[in-house]
């Protein structure tokens, strides 16, 4: 009788959880809407330890935003800037390669690269700041620009997308970041971000990336104004993709960050429908490793709980995140390993330091 009332409302998920049936649509709005969190809770956390155990991973990273100058200017980001606005920078190649030396002379493996849609800038600066910085920090992996970058850069080449993707790969690029998929839901992209690239464009880009063994992550936004069917509809979508190519790594729910946004009226996600949101991806996603609880949009305390509703995936160190900062974001800028390491000791998992690749390189037990 207490095992029942645990699942109380979720009876049918964990049946067909235990046949080896996959969730639906039905099944995945019902999850974000169900009022028993420990449930829910107990459900991610059995399917996240049935399919890829007790660790949890973070890494030794480091984000260098090289531009906010963006002309698609989304209405959910305090991050763009036009090109003359006050606060607008464009970095040099050489400044970018500084701060990628910086970085990996503080133990960085990765350093992760995005910016906004420069209206001047030619392609040949991002292949450029690809390869010197590749040159200068060779044991570092290049993880870099979002699907909207990479749709710029073909239109501004005119050539197709894999044209690109096999340019910058020659140069250093190792994998491609999840960004610019916010919610794949036309309706509301019409209303966040309209001049942004399409959702049946930002799935066929990760596509060719895949196809041409460049893995990727993805992205999905969420607390803006998406319905519940939105959302699940969003991790259906990729889901789909991934049974198709295999080359998603990890997905990386991201909460609205409403400050210094055009959406500044909006309340900023609950800790509930942030918990409910990785347990509905960790259930939906059964074809997913890796599920993130990025804590420089959740904060620290969200984050640890998190890996009790099926994260596990912390991110890394970070340094110097400014995306999520300009919207109001009160994490720190960056987190020390040991901080990571304890957040995940203190809820009974196992830390393991990786790399972009999660080949693991070292493993801290509880």
């Amino acid at each position: 009788m207490q095992f029942r009332s645990v699942l109380s409302g979720l009876d049918d998920i964990y049946k067909k959880l235990n046949e080896g049936k996959r969730l639906d649509r039905v099944d995945g709005v019902s999850l974000l809407q169900t009022n028993n969190l420990t449930g829910l809770g107990y459900l991610a956390n059995e399917v996240r330890h049935a399919k890829v155990g007790d660790q949890v991973y973070f890494n030794n990273n480091a984000h260098i935003n090289y531009s906010n100058v963006c002309k698609v200017r989304c209405g959910f980001c305090a991050f763009g800037k036009d090109l003359d606005e006050k606060g607008a920078y464009t970095m040099s190649i050489e400044q970018v390669v500084e701060r990628a030396k910086h970085f990996a002379a503080l133990g960085a493996n990765e350093i992760h690269m995005v910016g906004g849609i420069h209206p001047e800038l030619p392609f040949s600066y991002y292949v450029e700041m690809l390869k010197k910085v590749q040159e200068s920090v060779p044991q570092v992996s290049i993880k870099a620009f979002t699907a909207a970058e990479y749709d710029y850069f073909a239109q501004i080449e005119g050539v197709p997308v894999e044209t690109i993707l096999k340019t910058l790969a020659q140069v250093g690029l190792r994998f491609v970041t999840g960004g610019g998929a916010e919610n794949f839901s036309q309706r509301v992209r019409d209303i966040i971000c309209p001049g942004k690239l399409s959702a049946e464009r930002w799935l066929e880009i990760h596509r060719v990336a895949h196809q041409l063994g460049i893995p990727t992550n993805a992205n999905m936004l969420f607390g803006i104004i998406e319905t519940d069917e939105e959302l699940i509809d969003h991790l259906l979508a990729l889901r789909e993709l991934q049974d198709e190519t295999g080359g998603f790594y990890a997905l990386i729910p991201t909460a609205f960050h409403p400050q210094n946004t055009k959406f500044d009226y909006l309340p900023q996600a609950s800790a509930v429908r942030t918990l409910k949101v990785i347990a509905a991806a960790r259930l939906i996603l059964d074809n997913f490793k890796y599920i993130k609880a990025y804590w420089v949009s959740s904060g620290l305390q969200l984050a640890q709980m998190c890996l009790n509703f099926g994260a596990n995936d912390l991110d890394g160190v970070v340094r110097e995140e400014k995306i999520y900062h300009t919207a109001g974001s009160s994490s720190p800028q960056e987190q020390t390993e040991q901080e990571l390491i304890r957040m995940i000791n203190e809820v009974g998992l196992t830390a393991v330091e990786r790399d972009t690749f999660y080949n693991v390189r070292k493993v801290y037990e509880p």
